[in-house]
């Protein structure tokens, strides 16, 4: 028997969901919470750990985000799934750093669910799309930005150099001198391999680094 968590601030949801895991063969609802506070005080009762736990994304007092680091904590040994309405890149991305394994839309198909759930539990992951988005394209997006190095100043140069700004105007916006903006565009040209503005601007979006 295969024990699931659910935590969800929507009470309907929760038993409507429940009702459906528990349609499928060899599930069991082991725990339910209706946010990340009502999770830890609930744990701290004498129940059967989940197997899994599937975890709303926007929840009240305590969110996804908060709610998976808590688990991945306390309990690594459950495989943590993710569940949204919601999925934009820097959302997925934030579940799956905080221990995530999965991240599912709300409005998936049942036989679509309960695949997800098996492979979760025999290998420990799922690597379904998520309405087309590209996992690997995601954690290569991000590793890229981590291995880049770029400090909140460069980062905060970058976004000012994607406008119509002059390198005068952003030393001025930044209090710094224009040395020292020039300083910062020349290491921004080695790191992201450009040697001009407007690639500076092509490589920094296309890296994600900044957003217009």
């Amino acid at each position: 028997m295969i024990n699931i968590g659910i935590i969800d601030d929507h009470q309907l949801f929760v038993k409507s969901l429940g009702l459906m895991l528990e349609s499928f063969t060899n599930y069991n609802v082991a725990i339910e919470a209706f946010n990340g506070k009502d999770l830890q005080e609930k744990m701290k009762q004498k129940i059967t750990v989940p197997d899994i736990m599937l975890i709303d994304v926007n929840m009240p007092q305590m969110n996804g985000y908060e709610t998976a680091k808590w688990l991945n904590e306390n309990y690594p040994q459950i495989k943590l799934v993710a569940l949204s309405m919601n999925d934009d890149d820097h959302t997925i991305i934030d579940m799956i750093k905080a221990g995530c394994c999965a991240y599912l839309m709300k409005d998936t198909h049942p036989n679509e669910l309960e695949k997800a759930l098996t492979e979760i539990n025999e290998k420990g992951y799922y690597n379904g799309d998520v309405s087309n988005i590209n996992y690997r394209r995601l954690m290569k997006s991000e590793q890229e930005k981590e291995s880049l190095n770029i400090s909140d100043r460069e980062r905060n140069f970058l976004r000012l150099a994607c406008s119509d700004k002059t390198y005068k105007q952003i030393a001025s916006e930044m209090n710094l001198s224009e040395r020292t903006i020039d300083g910062y565009r020349e290491v921004l040209f080695q790191k992201l391999k450009v040697q001009s503005r407007v690639g500076l601007c092509l490589e920094a979006i296309r890296k994600q680094i900044v957003s217009l």
